[in-house]
């Protein structure tokens, strides 16, 4: 059995309506819309390459904003899009894990 995607990277968006801290208040909505961005802008898109989805919550909120990339499982968080392209040019492209920004 194969993967339909090399990698498959998943964005928490959820917004919690009680106050509670989450990913959505750390700007995972603009990041995700980055990484999208860049990995069509670089054709990194498609099958056999890499899809960035929407996901629900991750449930480690204190831990986000956070994504994960499957198929390693490779959990990380980021604070703007300078971090975003580091994991899309290390990871992505160079299949290198960014070791400062995994949680």
């Amino acid at each position: 059995m194969t993967n339909h995607f090399q990698y498959h990277i998943f964005f928490c968006l959820n917004q919690r309506e009680t106050g509670v801290a989450c990913c959505m208040d750390k700007g995972a909505e603009a990041a995700f819309d980055h990484m999208k961005t860049q990995v069509k802008q670089l054709n990194l898109n498609g099958e056999g390459k890499v899809r960035v989805n929407r996901a629900g919550c991750f449930d480690r909120c204190g831990e986000g904003p956070l994504l994960v990339v499957y198929p390693q499982a490779i959990w990380y968080t980021f604070i703007d899009n300078e971090d975003i392209d580091e994991i899309i040019e290390s990871h992505l492209i160079n299949g290198k894990v960014v070791e400062r920004l995994v949680v």
